[in-house]
């Protein structure tokens, strides 16, 4: 019985060991990637203002703890622990933290390039 080489390189983490980048005041962001999607975590301190803004990045996002007031395309929705949002590419969105310290888990497609660290080496 022969093995075949596996052509899968698997990366596994906790969050615990990935390293926490201070992006600005209020705002700790942990970054994991592979070659086509990214996962980032989000620690935001409560009133933080995420100004609108678009991309061309598909991204999900789901409320780990606390409250969100996002616009969306115009739209106010509030989110909070355990709701999900899909945001299309391009379309306008921010956000503003409610009364609590919140914690996003926000899933990219593709690979955020300019969220990865100068290196090119990190949490994958």
């Amino acid at each position: 019985m022969t093995t075949r080489p596996s052509v899968v390189n698997l990366h596994s983490r906790d969050w615990s060991a990935i390293p926490v980048e201070q992006v600005s005041k209020g705002i700790e962001r942990q970054l994991f990637w592979g070659d086509r999607i990214m996962i980032c975590r989000l620690r935001i301190a409560a009133h933080t203002v995420t100004p609108v803004h678009s991309h061309p990045h598909e991204q999900i996002t789901m409320v780990e703890r606390g409250g969100v007031r996002y616009i969306v395309d115009g739209q106010e929705l509030v989110l909070k622990q355990g709701d999900l949002l899909h945001l299309p590419s391009g379309v306008a969105h921010g956000a503003t933290m409610l009364d609590d310290e919140v914690v996003l888990v926000d899933v990219f497609s593709p690979v955020r390039e300019d969220f990865l660290p100068d290196n090119g080496n990190g949490a994958r």
